[in-house]
């Protein structure tokens, strides 16, 4: 078989190196790809969002299942657009995508399946949405623990957490007025901030049956101590001990369940990733946001632990026939993710530095350096991206898989490089 992956992060290179592994596949492409895909896959010189492209080519390449990594093509509607054409693709439909291509419509979804979420407002206009909160919290520097909400897509970057009143204020100026998420800020959802620490779960579904997979910790602002602006994510560990086996039962029965069979009711029934992003609160977990595919970076340390064949997987999920997988099997080791980024992300940054070390970095034992932002230039990697790679580790336990990463992270060297240097703390403190 053939396989053509979507996508060019860590992700997709996590993705490619998995489904390689099959030995029902014979060769993999990934387009547009990185330099890490190069190593094991025919990169394709494709954009995402080229639909038509995307099509010609898995028809003349005899591609028997494409599987979609990044949600911008999601959102966009690839899986309808290949579909049509009678082709197998791995993803949700347009429609169904809009789970996560929609804070309103994921939000709305939430409250009518009666999962639990935080309360929220949502805003089409700016003005109301300031004047709502000046009349809730009056004075300029009162506390107003609220989180403002880009609706649409943003690169994981459209939330906004605020403690004090003026600072939800900013943020409503920075997303409608200022439009520093384009479009995505056509309409505005604030709600209430939950405390509690965080939790990932991820599941694939085929609209009927749930595989769930071990829960994953994400650490989304940028520097150490969840301190800076929020990114795409700088590091991932499976599993987190804030799941045991009891919380998972319940977030399979009061959160995962419910929400497939609302899709299904909603006649926007969801085949395809389903990542819950969760607070653990006092009062129970609650959904922060939904995923409509492999997070990144949680794919790297949960596809580093996954025995198996993937690709089994993913085309029952699309022959609505997962029913007939008998589980899923992962090594019990669990395994640390350590996003190294370029200078000024998640700001502005440059390209094009050469990076070094990596060899060095792969020859460890239990170690793989996934790319993410990098392409090759005259035989050299070089930086392509914000986040640069993605170094993975996994170990007897959080800390020898901790080490094991960062042990890793010391042999890699460019111009800027840096990464958080307590990915995993929470679970080893």
């Amino acid at each position: 078989m053939h396989v053509l992956i979507v996508g060019n992060g860590g992700r997709e290179h996590a993705l490619a190196w998995k489904i390689a592994q099959s030995p029902r596949v014979e060769r993999v492409y990934v387009a547009p790809g990185n330099a890490g895909t190069a190593q094991l896959a025919v990169n394709v010189n494709l954009s995402p969002m080229d639909f038509t492209g995307l099509i010609d080519f898995a028809r003349k390449n005899h591609i028997g299942l494409t599987v979609v990594g990044p949600e911008a093509p999601l959102a966009a509607g690839i899986v309808d657009a290949f579909q049509a054409a009678k082709l197998r693709i791995f993803g949700p439909s347009k429609a169904a995508a809009q789970l996560e291509g929609s804070k309103v419509f994921c939000k709305n979804l939430l409250r009518s399946a009666d999962v639990p979420t935080a309360d929220y407002h949502v805003f089409n206009d700016p003005i109301e949405a300031m004047g709502f909160v000046n009349e809730r919290y009056g004075e300029e520097d009162e506390l107003a623990p609220l989180v403002v909400k880009a609706d649409g897509l943003a690169a994981g970057k459209g939330v906004i957490v605020c403690q004090r009143r003026d600072e939800v204020l900013e943020a409503i100026d920075r997303i409608a007025f200022h439009r520093e998420f384009g479009d995505a800020g056509d309409q505005i959802v604030i709600e209430e901030r939950l405390e509690g620490p965080e939790a990932s779960v991820l599941a694939i579904t085929d609209g009927r049956t749930i595989l769930t997979l071990p829960a994953a910790q994400d650490h989304k602002p940028a520097y150490d101590l969840d301190r800076g602006p929020n990114t795409g994510g700088m590091g991932a560990y499976s599993p987190t001990p804030v799941v045991d086996d009891q919380r998972m039962r319940w977030i399979e029965e009061h959160v995962l369940v419910p929400t497939v069979h609302a899709m299904k009711r909603g006649r926007t029934p969801f085949r395809g990733v389903l990542y819950a992003g969760l607070m653990l609160t006092r009062q129970g977990p609650r959904v922060l946001e939904y995923n409509v595919r492999f997070g990144d970076p949680e794919c790297q340390p949960i596809l580093m632990r996954l025995q198996g064949d993937l690709v089994d997987v993913l085309e029952a999920t699309v022959d609505g026939r997962l029913d007939e997988i008998d589980g899923l099997h992962w090594d019990p080791r669990p395994a640390v993710c350590v996003v190294m980024a370029s200078e000024g992300y998640p700001g502005d940054y440059d390209k094009g530095h050469p990076i070094r070390g990596l060899d060095q970095a792969a020859e460890l034992p239990d170690v793989k350096v996934f790319h993410a932002g990098t392409r090759m230039d005259n035989g050299q990697v070089v930086t392509d991206g914000g986040r640069v790679l993605g170094v993975t580790a996994m170990g007897d336990s959080i800390a020898q898989a901790k080490l094991q990463a960062y042990t890793a992270v010391k042999c890699i060297r460019w111009s800027g490089a840096w990464c958080r240097k307590d990915i995993a703390d929470k679970a080893i403190g």
